[in-house]
């Protein structure tokens, strides 16, 4: 497979940048991440860190090149990551866990799969159009669906910060996921935070990035949404893919993946240290066995969303 990718973030009017983003591959395999740690809760740049070195971490372990069953790496991805910040609570004693939103992405064999929970968005894009996006978990989107609100006030709707679903609450987070797509080359995949749709127009994401290289027009758009946000404005992240095809040749900026040896993994998610864990083991060194016990636990367990 082949395909251009360029990632970026700024920290915008915060004291600090919560946001994470990240890719992996496999020859065969694609898998793109992006999470917005909650500010209203405790170490939420903690809470999106570790939820990316996770599902990195189980997504290098299960990509052998391909994955089997793709639909369901994405619950098996949430699920794990859900369970490390429960796990990150335990060890640290913390009144309640680190949350996190999460949007998450895969793409093998021409097609796309893609969950999310919260309000960190994806998006489909062909020639400038919006084929498809992500429908956040918020009050103000639940009200959006029911008819009770205009879609004209959902940047300004006072609860339009209020989510009902993510990773790291007391209940399990409802998985929202989407039916596989074929690719064309020439598509693009946005994942991107609300500090960048919620400050620049759709419209002008799509014509931005149908109309230029990536590494221009994604720092472009994520200067543009901190200078929109002004003084009060979020951090800024954004990851965005233009797929090219399977097998083709092309330009040197472009990533081909079909040279790469059998069984190795490319990545840019960056491991780190927490205080929960001691000198020797890195956070994505995860025990696989521990995190199989509990997706099983939570596939058996009665899926549910509160308000927080």
């Amino acid at each position: 497979m082949r395909f251009s990718i360029y990632q970026d973030s700024q920290t915008g009017a915060r004291a600090i940048n919560q946001d994470r983003m990240g890719y992996c591959y496999t020859s065969e395999s694609l898998l793109l991440l992006l999470a917005d740690g909650m500010g209203g809760h405790l170490q939420g740049e903690v809470a999106a860190a570790l939820a990316l070195q996770t599902m990195g971490a189980l997504f290098q372990e299960r990509a052998q090149p391909a994955i089997p069953d793709p639909s369901r790496l994405l619950d098996d991805l949430i699920f794990a990551a859900h369970h490390a910040l429960h796990r990150y609570r335990a060890v640290n004693r913390m009144p309640d866990a680190p949350r996190t939103t999460i949007v998450v992405c895969l793409i093998q064999h021409g097609h796309a799969w893609w969950a999310h929970c919260g309000d960190s968005r994806l998006y489909w894009l062909r020639n400038g159009q919006i084929l498809a996006r992500t429908r956040d978990h918020s009050h103000v989107e639940r009200l959006i669906a029911e008819g009770r609100l205009s879609p004209a006030a959902r940047l300004t709707h006072p609860d339009r910060n209020k989510l009902f679903n993510c990773l790291g609450a007391p209940t399990l987070p409802r998985v929202d996921k989407a039916a596989p797509v074929p690719l064309k080359p020439g598509d693009q995949l946005l994942l991107c935070s609300d500090g960048l749709w919620g400050s620049v127009p759709e419209h002008r994401l799509a014509y931005q990035l149908c109309t230029g290289e990536l590494a221009q027009a994604v720092p472009a758009m994520v200067s543009a949404a901190v200078v929109a946000g002004g003084k009060t404005g979020d951090n800024v992240t954004a990851l965005a893919l233009t797929w090219l095809g399977e097998d083709l040749a092309g330009e040197s900026k472009t990533l081909r993946t079909t040279s790469l040896p059998k069984g190795s993994v490319v990545t840019s998610i960056q491991a780190a240290r927490h205080a929960d864990l001691d000198d020797t083991e890195p956070v994505h060194a995860i025990d696989t066995s521990e995190i199989d016990r509990a997706i099983a636990e939570m596939r058996n367990a009665p899926a549910k969303a509160e308000p927080r």
